[in-house]
Protein backbone atom coordinates (compact mmCIF):
# COMPACT_ATOMS: atom_id res chain seq x y z
CA UNK A 1 0.00 0.00 0.00
CA UNK A 2 3.02 2.41 0.35
CA UNK A 3 3.59 1.70 -3.22
CA UNK A 4 0.09 2.24 -4.14
CA UNK A 5 -0.17 5.82 -2.06
CA UNK A 6 3.23 6.82 -4.15
CA UNK A 7 1.45 6.00 -7.55
CA UNK A 8 -1.32 7.87 -6.47
CA UNK A 9 0.56 11.00 -5.60
CA UNK A 10 2.67 10.71 -8.65
CA UNK A 11 0.72 9.85 -11.10
CA UNK A 12 -3.13 10.57 -10.47
CA UNK A 13 -4.45 9.72 -13.48
CA UNK A 14 -4.14 6.14 -13.58
CA UNK A 15 -6.53 3.84 -12.07
CA UNK A 16 -5.13 0.98 -9.74
CA UNK A 17 -6.07 -2.57 -9.74
CA UNK A 18 -4.99 -3.81 -6.72
CA UNK A 19 -4.62 -7.58 -5.61
CA UNK A 20 -3.34 -8.69 -1.75
CA UNK A 21 -3.19 -12.40 -1.22
CA UNK A 22 -4.19 -11.72 2.06
CA UNK A 23 -4.90 -15.82 2.59
CA UNK A 24 -1.64 -16.53 1.59
CA UNK A 25 0.82 -13.52 3.33
CA UNK A 26 3.50 -13.44 4.73
CA UNK A 27 5.62 -14.42 1.51
CA UNK A 28 8.84 -13.79 3.55
CA UNK A 29 9.33 -16.56 5.40
CA UNK A 30 8.09 -19.06 2.42
CA UNK A 31 10.75 -21.20 -0.07
CA UNK A 32 11.88 -19.50 -3.44
CA UNK A 33 9.69 -22.09 -5.51
CA UNK A 34 6.41 -21.39 -3.43
CA UNK A 35 6.92 -17.60 -3.80
CA UNK A 36 7.26 -17.85 -7.48
CA UNK A 37 4.39 -20.21 -7.56
CA UNK A 38 2.18 -17.39 -5.90
CA UNK A 39 3.55 -14.84 -7.76
CA UNK A 40 2.52 -16.32 -10.90
CA UNK A 41 -0.92 -16.86 -9.66
CA UNK A 42 -1.06 -13.26 -8.42
CA UNK A 43 -0.25 -12.51 -12.00
CA UNK A 44 -2.82 -14.13 -13.77
CA UNK A 45 -5.31 -12.84 -11.69
CA UNK A 46 -3.97 -9.32 -12.52
CA UNK A 47 -3.81 -9.70 -16.18
CA UNK A 48 -7.66 -10.87 -16.26
CA UNK A 49 -8.65 -7.60 -15.29
CA UNK A 50 -6.97 -6.43 -18.50
CA UNK A 51 -4.02 -4.36 -16.77
CA UNK A 52 -1.34 -2.85 -19.35
CA UNK A 53 1.39 -2.93 -15.98
CA UNK A 54 1.74 -5.16 -12.97
CA UNK A 55 4.07 -4.09 -10.18
CA UNK A 56 4.67 -6.52 -7.80
CA UNK A 57 5.16 -4.43 -4.92
CA UNK A 58 5.97 -6.91 -2.88
CA UNK A 59 10.33 -6.93 -2.11
CA UNK A 60 9.87 -11.01 -1.73
CA UNK A 61 8.30 -11.69 -4.79
CA UNK A 62 10.68 -9.09 -6.58
CA UNK A 63 13.76 -10.70 -4.74
CA UNK A 64 12.68 -14.21 -5.87
CA UNK A 65 9.91 -14.19 -8.81
CA UNK A 66 10.53 -10.92 -11.06
CA UNK A 67 12.71 -12.71 -13.77
CA UNK A 68 10.37 -15.19 -14.11
CA UNK A 69 7.42 -13.42 -14.18
CA UNK A 70 9.23 -10.79 -16.30
CA UNK A 71 9.41 -13.49 -19.18
CA UNK A 72 6.34 -14.77 -18.66
CA UNK A 73 3.44 -12.34 -18.26
CA UNK A 74 2.18 -9.89 -21.74
CA UNK A 75 2.46 -6.77 -19.91
CA UNK A 76 5.70 -4.94 -18.55
CA UNK A 77 6.26 -6.36 -14.81
CA UNK A 78 8.71 -3.74 -12.08
CA UNK A 79 10.05 -4.86 -9.25
CA UNK A 80 10.15 -3.03 -6.23
CA UNK A 81 13.79 -4.07 -4.95
CA UNK A 82 16.17 -2.34 -8.44
CA UNK A 83 14.05 0.97 -7.42
CA UNK A 84 15.04 0.92 -3.95
CA UNK A 85 18.57 0.31 -4.46
CA UNK A 86 18.52 3.23 -6.97
CA UNK A 87 17.53 5.30 -4.38
CA UNK A 88 20.32 4.55 -1.28
CA UNK A 89 22.77 4.33 -3.93
CA UNK A 90 22.09 7.95 -4.92
CA UNK A 91 22.05 8.81 -0.87
CA UNK A 92 24.86 7.42 0.31
CA UNK A 93 28.01 9.04 0.76
CA UNK A 94 30.16 7.25 3.06
CA UNK A 95 29.29 3.75 0.47
CA UNK A 96 27.99 2.06 3.36
CA UNK A 97 24.11 0.99 3.05
CA UNK A 98 22.18 -1.21 5.11
CA UNK A 99 19.21 -2.81 4.15
CA UNK A 100 15.96 -4.69 6.33
CA UNK A 101 13.73 -6.60 4.91
CA UNK A 102 11.83 -10.34 5.76
CA UNK A 103 13.79 -13.13 6.25
CA UNK A 104 13.17 -14.63 2.45
CA UNK A 105 14.15 -10.93 0.86
CA UNK A 106 17.38 -11.02 2.93
CA UNK A 107 18.36 -14.44 2.40
CA UNK A 108 17.88 -14.12 -1.61
CA UNK A 109 20.91 -11.67 -1.85
CA UNK A 110 19.00 -9.14 -3.81
CA UNK A 111 19.47 -6.03 -2.42
CA UNK A 112 23.65 -6.42 -2.18
CA UNK A 113 23.45 -7.39 -5.94
CA UNK A 114 21.75 -4.47 -6.84
CA UNK A 115 23.39 -2.06 -5.17
CA UNK A 116 27.09 -3.62 -5.71
CA UNK A 117 25.87 -3.86 -9.33
CA UNK A 118 24.69 0.44 -9.43
CA UNK A 119 28.41 1.08 -7.36
CA UNK A 120 31.05 -1.86 -6.47
CA UNK A 121 32.44 0.55 -3.96
CA UNK A 122 29.23 0.01 -2.00
CA UNK A 123 29.55 -1.81 1.40
CA UNK A 124 25.95 -3.31 2.37
CA UNK A 125 24.98 -4.71 5.94
CA UNK A 126 21.77 -7.07 5.67
CA UNK A 127 19.69 -7.73 8.97
CA UNK A 128 16.11 -9.71 8.68
CA UNK A 129 13.24 -7.68 11.12
CA UNK A 130 10.17 -10.20 10.32
CA UNK A 131 8.20 -9.03 13.62
CA UNK A 132 8.33 -5.53 12.20
CA UNK A 133 5.77 -6.48 9.49
CA UNK A 134 3.02 -7.77 11.98
CA UNK A 135 3.69 -4.62 14.42
CA UNK A 136 2.57 -2.06 11.37
CA UNK A 137 -0.20 -4.30 10.50
CA UNK A 138 -1.24 -4.10 14.50
CA UNK A 139 -0.46 -0.36 14.44
CA UNK A 140 2.08 -0.82 16.78
CA UNK A 141 3.79 2.01 15.57
CA UNK A 142 5.21 4.09 18.22
CA UNK A 143 4.96 1.54 21.58
CA UNK A 144 7.66 0.68 23.99
CA UNK A 145 7.14 -2.93 22.47
CA UNK A 146 7.92 -2.14 19.02
CA UNK A 147 11.08 0.53 20.28
CA UNK A 148 12.63 -2.65 22.14
CA UNK A 149 12.26 -5.05 18.93
CA UNK A 150 13.57 -2.54 16.74
CA UNK A 151 16.70 -1.96 19.53
CA UNK A 152 17.52 -5.75 19.53
CA UNK A 153 16.96 -5.96 15.31
CA UNK A 154 19.19 -2.69 14.54
CA UNK A 155 21.64 -3.12 16.70
CA UNK A 156 24.18 -4.20 14.28
CA UNK A 157 23.16 -1.68 11.53
CA UNK A 158 23.61 0.89 13.86
CA UNK A 159 27.04 0.01 15.01
CA UNK A 160 27.84 -0.58 11.15
CA UNK A 161 27.83 3.35 11.23
CA UNK A 162 26.03 3.40 7.80
CA UNK A 163 24.61 6.55 6.35
CA UNK A 164 21.69 5.03 4.37
CA UNK A 165 19.42 2.44 5.94
CA UNK A 166 16.84 0.46 3.12
CA UNK A 167 13.36 -0.14 4.09
CA UNK A 168 13.73 -3.35 2.61
CA UNK A 169 9.66 -3.84 3.02
CA UNK A 170 6.75 -2.15 2.00
CA UNK A 171 5.46 -2.49 5.47
CA UNK A 172 8.27 -0.87 7.18
CA UNK A 173 8.07 3.00 6.21
CA UNK A 174 5.36 2.65 8.60
CA UNK A 175 7.45 2.13 11.17
CA UNK A 176 10.30 5.19 10.06
CA UNK A 177 9.49 6.77 13.47
CA UNK A 178 10.58 4.03 15.56
CA UNK A 179 13.77 2.70 12.83
CA UNK A 180 14.75 6.52 12.93
CA UNK A 181 15.19 6.86 17.03
CA UNK A 182 17.39 3.79 16.80
CA UNK A 183 19.61 4.31 13.96
CA UNK A 184 19.73 8.26 14.20
CA UNK A 185 18.89 11.55 12.49
CA UNK A 186 22.18 10.81 10.52
CA UNK A 187 20.94 8.25 8.86
CA UNK A 188 18.87 8.38 5.36
CA UNK A 189 15.81 6.05 5.40
CA UNK A 190 14.90 4.98 2.00
CA UNK A 191 12.34 3.19 0.73
CA UNK A 192 11.43 1.88 -2.96
CA UNK A 193 8.23 3.56 -3.41
CA UNK A 194 8.58 6.98 -4.58
CA UNK A 195 11.11 5.19 -6.99
CA UNK A 196 9.19 2.73 -7.83
CA UNK A 197 6.25 5.18 -9.32
CA UNK A 198 8.80 7.15 -11.16
CA UNK A 199 10.21 3.78 -12.94
CA UNK A 200 6.28 3.22 -13.33
CA UNK A 201 6.09 6.57 -15.37
CA UNK A 202 9.40 6.06 -17.66
CA UNK A 203 7.94 2.63 -18.62
CA UNK A 204 4.40 4.02 -19.52
CA UNK A 205 6.54 6.51 -21.85
CA UNK A 206 8.02 3.28 -23.51
CA UNK A 207 4.94 1.59 -24.27
CA UNK A 208 2.87 5.11 -25.02
CA UNK A 209 0.58 3.75 -21.71
CA UNK A 210 -0.02 6.84 -19.48
CA UNK A 211 -3.79 7.33 -18.73
CA UNK A 212 -5.25 10.39 -20.05
CA UNK A 213 -7.30 10.69 -17.24
CA UNK A 214 -10.77 10.06 -18.36
CA UNK A 215 -10.92 6.29 -17.22
CA UNK A 216 -15.03 5.93 -16.26
CA UNK A 217 -13.81 3.54 -12.99
CA UNK A 218 -11.89 4.48 -10.19
CA UNK A 219 -9.50 2.27 -8.49
CA UNK A 220 -10.29 -1.26 -7.68
CA UNK A 221 -9.14 -3.23 -4.70
CA UNK A 222 -9.23 -7.18 -4.16
CA UNK A 223 -8.24 -9.85 -1.46
CA UNK A 224 -8.40 -13.93 -1.08
CA UNK A 225 -9.27 -13.53 2.42
CA UNK A 226 -10.35 -11.07 5.30
CA UNK A 227 -11.51 -7.71 3.08
CA UNK A 228 -12.55 -5.77 6.06
CA UNK A 229 -9.39 -6.37 7.87
CA UNK A 230 -7.42 -6.01 4.59
CA UNK A 231 -9.45 -2.74 4.92
CA UNK A 232 -8.65 -1.32 8.59
CA UNK A 233 -4.76 -1.58 7.67
CA UNK A 234 -4.92 -0.28 3.60
CA UNK A 235 -6.42 2.65 5.20
CA UNK A 236 -3.94 3.17 7.86
CA UNK A 237 -1.46 3.24 5.04
CA UNK A 238 -2.65 5.55 2.52
CA UNK A 239 -4.54 7.91 4.77
CA UNK A 240 -7.85 7.80 3.43
CA UNK A 241 -10.99 5.75 2.82
CA UNK A 242 -11.14 2.74 0.79
CA UNK A 243 -13.66 2.00 -1.69
CA UNK A 244 -15.36 -1.50 -1.16
CA UNK A 245 -13.00 -4.38 -1.34
CA UNK A 246 -13.73 -7.43 -3.01
CA UNK A 247 -13.20 -11.08 -1.90
CA UNK A 248 -12.17 -13.25 -4.76
CA UNK A 249 -10.51 -17.08 -5.46
CA UNK A 250 -7.38 -16.92 -7.74
CA UNK A 251 -5.62 -20.76 -8.29
CA UNK A 252 -4.76 -22.23 -5.00
CA UNK A 253 -6.94 -19.54 -3.23
CA UNK A 254 -9.91 -20.88 -1.40
CA UNK A 255 -11.36 -17.93 0.25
Amino acid sequence: MTVVREIQRQLPGERIVYFGDTARYPYGQKSPETVTKFGRQDCAFLLEQDVKLIVAACNTVSAYALDTLKDEMQVPVIGVVEPGAVAAAKATHRKLVGVVGTDGTIASGAYQRALTALDPTISVFVQACPLFVPLAEEGWIDSAATLLIAQEYLEPIRESRVDVLVLGCTHYPLLKSVIRKVVGPEVTLTDSAEEAARKISVVLDKIDGHSDGESNFGDRYYVSDVPLRFRDVAERFLGHRLPDVELVSVSGVNP
